[in-house]
């Protein structure tokens, strides 16, 4: 981080205190700043390249591949794999589940790890927190930041995968899991609806790492952290000997989006899935802010 960045965040955060008005203004530049460090660093921008290119690589490979150009497959392999070749729009929906496991939450885990952890190790964090009430300021700024990306990485997903899809395979009605066939635009924008599905289930995971990143000045070690959560999550909920607490790990409802490929829509799944999500995120947020207004920052 520059320090033009650190002179701009640390007015943006200590500016117009008195004033509601002022206050607010100086929360959007604060953010407006913390959006920019996290879309235009190059490691970031980066993240969001490998993000985009997995969609491209799946639809080469599946194009290819013996019976590719064709409309079905072989019908193994995952529930979306049978079904691009046939329609391309479900390479999307393949994308962002391929994804799920481990490229989404590595890239969360580098955003979410280095949020404090990133500002700690550089010594501008010190800065930041040198105006009144700038703390839970600046943590509510990490987050919101750290949700946009999330979003912004399963929609880019979502998107490329659409193009590529309809650039190599026919692009047609979308059948659902249920069996049902609903209209294109229909089914586009029920894949809007699962990125935005997918991209909770990320930011719940971001809380987790924000935490994380309260908790120390190393950055790596964080994301670290961060990712061995989510693959031990996802390795203890394919365990059936453990499955009592399976509802309570953070990544058990990762692909409960499937919800949404139906007819009728399963809510009730949707639901416990999005309202885990924000449990966690409200518990994770709460021992950030716990930690970090606490904190010795000065040394």
């Amino acid at each position: 981080m520059s320090t033009a960045d650190v002179a701009e965040k640390t007015a943006g955060a200590g500016a117009g205190a008195g004033q509601p008005l002022a206050a607010a203004r100086a929360w959007i530049r604060l953010l407006r700043s913390e959006l920019a460090l996290v879309f235009l660093r190059r490691r970031n921008i980066a993240l969001l390249a490998v993000l985009a290119a997995v969609p491209v690589l799946l639809g080469v490979v599946l194009k290819v591949s013996p019976g590719g150009g064709g409309g079905g497959g072989s019908g193994n392999g995952p529930a979306f794999l049978s079904q691009v070749t046939g329609n391309g729009v479900f390479l999307a929906f393949l994308a962002l589940v391929v994804e799920s496991t481990l490229i989404l939450p590595l890239a969360v885990a580098v955003i979410s790890g280095d949020a404090i952890a990133g500002e700690a190790g550089r010594g501008t964090l010190r800065y930041l927190l040198t105006v009144p009430a700038g703390r839970t300021r600046l943590l509510a700024v990490k987050f919101t930041a750290i949700v946009a990306f999330c979003a912004g990485a399963c929609l880019l997903v979502a998107a490329i995968g659409v193009v590529v899809g309809a650039i190599l395979f026919p692009v047609g009605p979308v059948t659902l899991l249920s069996g049902d066939a609903v209209p294109l635009a229909d089914g586009l924008l029920r894949l809007l609806f699962v990125a935005l599905y997918l991209a909770a289930a990320m930011a719940a995971l971001g809380a987790i790492g924000l935490a994380i990143s309260t908790l120390t000045e190393h950055t790596v070690g964080a994301m670290a952290a961060i990712l061995v959560i989510a693959v031990a999550s996802q390795v203890a909920d394919s365990v059936s000997q453990i499955a009592v607490i399976h509802p309570y790990l953070p990544t058990h409802f990762w692909l409960s989006f499937d919800a949404i490929l139906r007819v009728p829509v399963a809510w009730p799944d949707l639901l416990h899935g999005l309202l885990s999500f924000a449990v966690y995120a409200v518990i994770f947020r709460l021992v950030a802010w716990a930690r970090f207004t606490t904190a010795d920052v000065t040394s």
